[in-house]
C-alpha cells in the first residue's frame, strides 16, 4: 500500500511538472518544440525500458531538457553563423567606401586642375583681345611681320578653344577716295583671313566686315589718326557672340 502511494506522489509530481513545462513550451518558437518534443520522446522510452512508467516520466522529463540544450546551442550556432555573414558584409561595404572616398579625391584633384587650365586660357584670351589690331602702312594691305606673329598668338589661342570664332573689321583712314578707300578695307580683310585660313583656322569660324573710311577712331584727321585707321580689327567671339554680331 505505501508502494502504491509513494508511486501515485510521484506520478502526480511528474504530472503536474510536465503541464506546468508543456505550458511554457507553447510560448516557445516551433523549432525548439519540435526538439524538445524529440527530447521527451527518447527520454521517455529510454526511462520506460530502465524504470518502467516512472522511469518513463523521468526519462521524458531529462529528454526535454536535453532537447531544449540542442535546439539552444543550433540557435546560437545560426545567429554566430549570421553574425560572421554580417560582418563579412560590413568589411565589404567599408573597402567599398575607402574606394569612392579615393576616387572622389581624384575627382575633385581633377577638376581642380581643369579650373586652373580654363582660368590660364581665358587669360591667354583676354590679353590677345587688348588691342588686337593689325596695323598697315599707307595705301597697303600687306601684313607686316610683326603683325604675322600677332595673328600666330590667335590661332593658338582658337586651336585652344574649338567654341570660339573670330570678327573681323577692315578700315582705311581718310586720305583719298572713298570708293578706293573701301576696297582697300576690303583687301586688308582679305589678306588677314587668307593667313588665318592657311594656318589652320575653318572659313566658318571667321565672319568679316569692311567700312572703308567711314568708321575713324578720331574726328580730327591727322598723321597719327590716320595711323591708327589704317588697321583691321580681330575680335574673339563665343557663338552667340557671333550670332548677335550677324
Amino acid at each position: 500500500m505505501k508502494k502504491h502511494l509513494i508511486a501515485l506522489t510521484i506520478i502526480s509530481t511528474l504530472s503536474l511538472s510536465t503541464q506546468t513545462m508543456a505550458n511554457n513550451e507553447i510560448q516557445a518558437s516551433e523549432r525548439n518544440g519540435k526538439t524538445e518534443m524529440i527530447g521527451f520522446g527518447s527520454g521517455a522510452a529510454v526511462g520506460a525500458l530502465v524504470g518502467g512508467p516512472i522511469g518513463a516520466f523521468i526519462g521524458g522529463f531529462t529528454g526535454v531538457w536535453i532537447g531544449k540544450s540542442v535546439a539552444d546551442e543550433e540557435e546560437l550556432a545560426a545567429q554566430q553563423q549570421q553574425l560572421g555573414e554580417q560582418q563579412q558584409e560590413i568589411e565589404v561595404l567599408a573597402k567599398r567606401s575607402e574606394q569612392l572616398e579615393s576616387l572622389t579625391q581624384q575627382h575633385a584633384r581633377v577638376n581642380a586642375q581643369l579650373s586652373q587650365l580654363k582660368m590660364a586660357q581665358q587669360q591667354k584670351l583676354e590679353e590677345l583681345a587688348i588691342g588686337l589690331n593689325v596695323q598697315f602702312k599707307t595705301g597697303s594691305s600687306v601684313i607686316e611681320p610683326h603683325f604675322k606673329q600677332q595673328l600666330d598668338d590667335v590661332v593658338y589661342a582658337m586651336s585652344l578653344a574649338p567654341d570660339l570664332k573670330l570678327d573681323l573689321t577692315g578700315y582705311a583712314d581718310r586720305q583719298g577716295d572713298s570708293s578706293y578707300n573701301q576696297a582697300l578695307s576690303e583687301q586688308r580683310l582679305a589678306e588677314v583671313r587668307r593667313y588665318l585660313i592657311n594656318n589652320g583656322i575653318a572659313e566658318s569660324r571667321l565672319h568679316s566686315k569692311a567700312f572703308g573710311d567711314t568708321a575713324p577712331l578720331k574726328a580730327e584727321a591727322n598723321l597719327e589718326n590716320n595711323f591708327f585707321d589704317r588697321r583691321v580689327t580681330l575680335k574673339l567671339m563665343s557663338d552667340r557672340g557671333m550670332l548677335a554680331a550677324q
